[in-house]
């Protein structure tokens, strides 16, 4: 059964920076894409980056694009978020999100495997 683990929110101040991490397992994640969405109450969740774990391509949202960074360890199992130049618009709960296919898809509905999700507030 696959398991996904966030880890890594908090509470920062504008222009500072945060390190969200994935801890996947109950599979191996070889031919997976990986995801982080963020939701805030009364929105649909929306993407914000995803990796292919066979080899590290990666794609963005272009709120986040320059500012953050996602990335992949093999050895360990996870995903990071690399959260630089933080706003007060990125306050969301992120999600780590996984689907069984090499191509990362932008739309929640394409990935089976969600966590439970950590709280990210950005205060200006």
């Amino acid at each position: 059964q696959v398991q996904l683990v966030e880890s890594g929110g908090g509470l920062v101040q504008a222009g500072g920076s945060l390190r969200l991490s994935c801890a996947a397992s109950g599979r191996t994640f070889s031919n997976y894409a990986m995801a982080w969405f963020r939701q805030v109450p009364g929105k649909e969740r929306e993407f914000v980056a995803g990796i292919a774990w066979s080899d590290g391509r990666t794609y963005y949202a272009d709120s986040v694009k320059g500012r953050f960074t996602v990335s992949r360890d093999n050895a360990k199992n996870a995903v990071y978020l690399q959260m630089n130049s933080l706003k007060p618009e990125d306050t969301a709960v992120y999600h780590c999100a996984a689907r069984p296919a090499i191509a990362i898809r932008t739309s929640p509905q394409n990935y089976d495997y969600w966590g439970q999700g950590t709280q990210v507030t950005v205060s200006s």
